[in-house]
C-alpha cells in the first residue's frame, strides 16, 4: 500500500482533544471522506469533524478525548492510502505521482524526479542530478513530465549568478 502525506498535526486545540491540522490536500473533504489516516508507525486515526480556522483546520479525532492525548499527537504526519484518493481530473495530477517520471524540456530529457520539495515558495521537483524544477513549469504529465523553462534556467552561468 502506497501512503501519501495528506496532513500534519501541528498543535492541540482546547481541552476536549481537538487538534490543529495542516492539510496538504487541495480539498479538505479528502481528509474526512477517504477513511482512516495512518501514521508512519502504523497507527490509524479517523477524523470525525473538521472546521476551517486561520491557516489550519480544527479536527476532532476518534478516541482522542482530552488535551493530553491531543498534545501527544503533535508533529505526527498523517497519510492516506493512494488507492483511496479520487482519480485526478483531466489536466490534474497528484504530486506523489510525479516521482520516478522523467522531466523533458524542448525534447531534452533532464532526468527523473526523485522527490517533491517545498521550501516555502512553491512545490519543486528534485531531479536525480540535484536540479530543482518548479511544478508551476509543468505543461503536461503523461508517461513523462513536459515542462517549459524560462530561457537560461538551467545554464551553468545562471546557476553561478544565483549562488553569488
Amino acid at each position: 500500500m502506497t501512503l501519501i502525506l495528506i496532513a500534519r498535526i501541528v498543535a492541540a486545540h482546547g481541552i476536549r482533544g481537538a487538534v490543529k491540522l495542516k492539510s496538504f490536500a487541495s480539498d479538505a473533504k479528502t481528509i474526512t471522506n477517504c477513511g482512516p489516516l495512518h501514521t508512519a508507525d502504523g497507527r490509524a486515526f479517523t477524523v470525525l469533524r473538521m472546521k476551517l480556522a486561520v491557516d489550519v483546520f480544527i479536527a476532532d479525532i476518534e478516541h482522542v478525548k482530552d488535551r493530553n492525548a491531543a498534545e501527544a499527537l503533535v508533529g505526527q504526519d498523517l497519510f492516506i492510502a493512494r488507492e483511496k484518493l479520487p482519480a485526478p481530473a483531466d489536466g490534474e495530477f497528484y504530486l506523489h505521482d510525479l516521482v520516478g517520471k522523467t522531466v523533458v524540456a524542448e525534447a531534452t530529457a533532464l532526468g527523473a524526479v526523485t522527490s517533491i520539495e517545498n521550501y516555502g515558495a512553491g512545490d519543486l521537483m528534485e531531479l536525480a542530478n540535484g536540479d530543482l524544477i518548479p511544478v508551476a513549469f509543468i505543461d503536461a504529465v503523461t508517461d513523462v513530465i513536459t515542462v517549459t523553462l524560462p530561457p537560461g534556467y538551467l545554464d551553468p552561468a545562471s546557476r553561478e549568478d544565483q549562488h553569488h
